[in-house]
């Protein structure tokens, strides 16, 4: 197997490549104290450009669980970025001192433009509302510890899909499994994008969209709640309207099956009541556990991966026309022009469609 460099997307997945990391993650679990100096003299960059908790402690406790260290910065005030300089710079620069680079960014495409400047490979904590890899690999951990395995289930994943990259990715990772149908509950205004709704029915997984999670919740063996992400939006009183849409309840749970788990990537806003927490179907804070456990899996790939000179990178600047104003490839000009894998009339950077034709 070529050994994966990158993890800014779940295109960079594949079904072999899970099950190997899985099958270390689940040795790590039974065998901890193997690997507490695995990483000794390795370090990480967390450049976190983005508000975190769980997912920068979460790297940070995995990385520092393996021996490595860890520098980076969790407020870009605090940096060169504040002063102008490019992501690129500060990507050439991070690599320099790390053995792996992490990024959250509030822009899309971010992990992927820092990907093409960097000598050390990236992993994706996060960019914007487009992709959310490594919380995708938390989620399957959870599923496969809890369940026995990932395929044959129906999934529930409700709130807010048009913006939430945690559901993006783990929707594209699911369909790597057999047997798995998805229910897609949300508001008209927060569907899941077009281009996703095109790859599942690509890979003849069903799917059934719907309004309502009461209905949904007794065919369900998994619900994945989430949140509406009021920092995407941009009308303050469309995300008021829509925020408090769906709230799960110990209530409703009675009409829900006695083994379905109950997933949320957190931080949570009202969405789960708090009665929820004491069901045995509530798995949401070991997800939290998982997530460092199968991160330090992914960093023991690659942390100790030889350092390799990116391909040289053909700039020129507006060359890329995107309808989406949260792209990276607004700010960073520079940029080259990339095309999506989930089509030609795609920005390699968001997936977005543009307006006019892109090149």
């Amino acid at each position: 197997m070529t050994p994966v460099r990158k993890l800014v997307s779940v295109d960079d997945m594949s079904r072999e490549w899970w099950d190997a990391l899985y099958a270390r993650c689940c040795d790590i679990i039974a065998r901890p104290g193997v690997y507490a100096d695995s990483c000794r003299g390795k370090i990480l960059a967390t450049m976190f450009y983005e508000p975190s908790t769980r997912t920068n402690f979460s790297f940070q406790a995995a990385a520092q669980r393996l021996g490595a260290g860890v520098f980076g910065f969790s407020d870009p005030l605090g940096t060169s970025a504040s002063k102008g300089e490019t992501l690129a710079d500060t990507i050439r620069m991070t690599a320099s001192y790390s053995d792996t680079i992490v990024i959250r960014s509030p822009q899309e495409g971010a992990a992927t433009a820092a990907s093409l400047y960097s000598e050390v490979p990236v992993i994706n904590a996060g960019d914007g509302g487009h992709f959310h890899p490594t919380q995708t690999l938390a989620d399957l951990t959870t599923i496969a510890q809890k369940r026995g395995g990932i395929g044959d289930f129906r999934i529930g994943l409700c709130g807010d899909l048009k913006y939430g990259r945690t559901v993006h990715s783990l929707v594209e990772a699911m369909t790597m499994f057999p047997g798995v149908s998805f229910y897609l509950i949300s508001p008209k205004e927060l569907r899941l994008p077009e281009y996703i709704l095109d790859q599942m029915s690509a890979q003849g997984h069903e799917y059934t969209e719907s309004e309502s999670l009461v209905d949904c919740i007794p065919e369900l063996d998994v619900l994945y709640m989430t949140r509406v992400q009021r920092e995407r939006f941009h009308d303050a009183a469309e995300y008021r309207r829509l925020k408090d849409v769906y709230i799960l309840t110990k209530k409703m749970l009675e009409n829900a099956k006695s083994d379905m788990l109950i997933l949320h990537p957190l931080p949570r806003y009202g969405e789960i009541a708090r009665d929820v927490d004491d069901d045995m179907r509530a798995v949401y804070f070991e997800q939290a556990r998982y997530g460092m456990l199968i991160r330090m899996a992914l960093l023991l790939d690659f942390m100790h991966l030889p350092r390799q000179a990116p391909a040289p990178v053909a700039g020129g600047q507006g060359t890329v026309e995107c309808s989406n104003p949260a792209c990276i490839a607004h700010s960073e000009i520079y940029l080259p022009k990339l095309i999506s894998g989930s089509g030609p009339d795609r920005c390699g950077y968001c997936d977005k469609k543009p307006p006019v034709q892109m090149f």
